[in-house]
């Protein structure tokens, strides 16, 4: 309910020192399974309401080594120089998943863009809840308040969305690995069976006339040979 939110927002204002009224807030979390294909993710939140369609994904690019630190001042970075080029509204907020190292990792790609004065930045540390800011002041708001619940709902989410690219990411190399290790079968091949049969399992399950049906008769015998052998 709007009239409920727009409380819960002046409520989190005042709670949190914060100068703007948060309308509008994004949130990052990093997530990386076993040191593997690093990703960060951003959801997007407007007067209380997910605004899918504003979700992002980004694929860590500068960070060679599994760094929590540098990823977040990556895509932190990332984000804001693309909002300010393309002349996009900021959000009033960003929230950041993690304690005062990624907080401040985050606000430092902030300032190396100019936007520390116009975007405030706060993070939720896991552990207890506690709540910080660039000033080195921590919050510890009430375990049953809407104002927490609207930070965790927010947090929760950014992990749910980020954890669902990871996964897809994870997959997708999965099912191209194994492909790749068929000798013979090229590019095209390989896209021409993903897209028939959608996903391993069910390319491993084609009778050979299927195979055929869709690469020919030699490639759909090497793939039919590979799977039963």
């Amino acid at each position: 309910n709007n009239k409920d939110y727009n409380l819960i927002i002046k409520n989190l204002k005042n709670l949190l020192n914060l100068k703007f009224l948060p309308k509008y807030i994004e949130c990052f979390d990093n997530s990386n399974l076993f040191g593997k294909n690093p990703t960060s993710a951003c959801v997007v939140f407007k007067n209380g309401i997910p605004s899918k369609k504003d979700y992002i994904h980004f694929n860590i690019k500068t960070v060679k080594n599994i760094n929590d630190f540098d990823s977040m001042y990556e895509v932190v970075r990332r984000r804001y120089l693309f909002l300010k080029k393309e002349k996009l509204k900021f959000p009033n907020l960003i929230l950041i998943d993690g304690g005062k190292g990624q907080l401040s990792s985050a606000y430092k790609a902030l300032k190396d863009i100019n936007l520390d004065n116009k975007i405030e930045i706060i993070s939720v540390a896991k552990k207890d809840e506690i709540i910080f800011n660039i000033k080195k002041e921590e919050f510890k708001l009430s375990k049953v308040s809407n104002e927490l619940k609207l930070i965790q709902y927010l947090r929760d989410e950014a992990h749910r969305f980020s954890l669902s690219h990871h996964r897809s990411r994870r997959l997708k190399n999965m099912v191209e690995s194994e492909l790749d290790n068929i000798f013979g079968i090229g590019i095209k091949s390989k896209k021409n069976l993903l897209n028939k049969f959608k996903n391993i399992r069910n390319i491993k399950k084609q009778k050979l006339k299927q195979l055929i049906t869709v690469l020919g008769d030699s490639k759909g015998k090497i793939v039919f040979n590979y799977f039963n052998k």
